[in-house]
This record gives C-alpha cells, structure tokens and sequence, in this order.
C-alpha cells in the first residue's frame, strides 16, 4: 500500500494538478500565490495537499505575500507540514522578491513625483515592523545625490537630529530633501510628531536656502504626501 504521505507529494498529482509541470508548460505567470508557494515547499501533510498547505498559510495572512513576507521561519514551522527547510525556503523565496524591487528601484535617479519617492524607499521600510526615518537629498534637477536613514524605532521614540540632516546637506552641496518614514500599522493620517518634525526641519533649512519639498509616510501599499495634500 502506497504511503498516504507520499500520495500528497507533487510528483504523484495527476498532471494538471502539479504546478511544476503546468508553468513549464503554460508559463509563471497562470500560477496562483498558492501554487508558486507549492512548488517552494514540494509536499503536504498526510492530510493535505501542497497546495491546500500553501492556500492555508496564506489565508493566514490575508492572501497579502507582503505580509507572508513579514512571518518569521518559526512562525511558518507552526502550520503542521511545513519543517525548517521548507520555511527556509519560502522565507528565502520572498526576500529574493524583496530585493528584486530594491534594485528596480534604484534605478529611479531623479524623483519627479511623489510616487517615485514610495517606489524609492518602500522596499527599504514598506514592510519593517518598526518605524525608521529617512531623507532623501536632491540638487537643482531633483536628481537623488545622496539617501540617508536619520533615525530607526520612530520620531517619539528616536532623536530626530536636524542638525545631522542640515550638516549633510551642506556637505554633499545639496539644495532640496525629502523627508520619508513607514508607518508599520498601516495607517497613513500624520501623527502629531510628523507635523511637529517636518515643521522643524523645514524651519532650520530655510535658514540655509535649503527646500523640504516633501514628506511621504509610507505604509505597505500605499503612501501618503504632505505636499501633496498641500501640507507642506
């Protein structure tokens, strides 16, 4: 008698259920989250399929693979099923993704919107369970010449050094920044503290005929900008 176990392993589905064979043949881009998910991990449990495994771990999170990206190798060793190598590899699969929009996002080298500050940053703080605060420094043309993270944990929480922000402004010759942070919750309404900080930086660069052209608070999928909203 067959073991059950082995019963689930993709190699014994019939063919038009095993979504290795089906992208070979019909290409990457037909499989749902769940399939590609499928073929990382390669098996089941005795009592479910790779693919029932995979739907059930991303249900988990909302069907949302930003925040399957956030799950911790323990946490995925949690669902019955999956070992350490198997959340290795999923975990391992979904920071390649991550550094994939990293690089596509470097070659954005001139910002000349508000959605190009978002595509800039997010793969650095869109999915971080903290806060971090960065800044991005431009010359005349709003050409990037220099990003910087200026403090990690969140503005109540960390020192916003302005004078920091300012000396390296000056040092690299720059005339505009950008100020960036992520909201982990989600929420995209500025906070107290964001208003209070973007006021203050833009104080002291004004002194130094030096613009703050904007600051986006960057959330997983989307964005929020003070100049935008005419806040600024």
């Amino acid at each position: 008698m067959q073991n059950t176990l082995n019963s689930f392993s993709i190699k014994n589905w019939a063919d038009d259920d095993k979504p290795r064979e089906k992208m070979v043949q019909k290409g990457k881009s037909v499989l749902s989250d769940a399939e590609l998910i499928a073929i990382l991990i390669g098996s089941g449990s005795k009592n479910e399929s790779a693919v029932e495994l995979s739907k059930r771990i991303l249900a988990s999170v909302g069907n949302n693979l930003n925040e399957l990206g956030k799950i911790s190798i323990k946490q995925l060793m949690q669902f019955k099923g999956i070992g350490e190598a198997k959340a290795v590899s999923i975990a391992a699969a979904l920071e390649i993704g991550r550094r994939r929009r990293g690089e596509d996002a470097q070659k954005i080298s001139r910002i000349t919107s508000s959605k190009d500050v978002f595509e800039l940053l997010h793969p650095n703080i869109g999915e971080l369970p903290h806060e971090e605060f960065w800044i991005i420094y431009l010359n005349n043309s709003n050409k990037v010449m220099h990003i910087a993270q200026l403090s990690k944990g969140g503005i109540t929480g960390t020192l916003v050094d302005v004078r920091l922000v300012m000396k390296q402004a000056l040092e690299i010759g720059s005339v505009g920044i950008i100020l960036a942070h992520n909201h982990p919750s989600g929420g995209l309404k500025p906070s107290i503290a964001d208003k209070q900080i973007t006021q203050k930086l833009k104080n002291a660069a004004e002194v130094l005929d030096i613009k703050v052209l904007d600051h986006i608070i960057i959330a997983q999928r989307e964005y929020y900008s003070f100049a935008d909203d005419n806040i600024i």
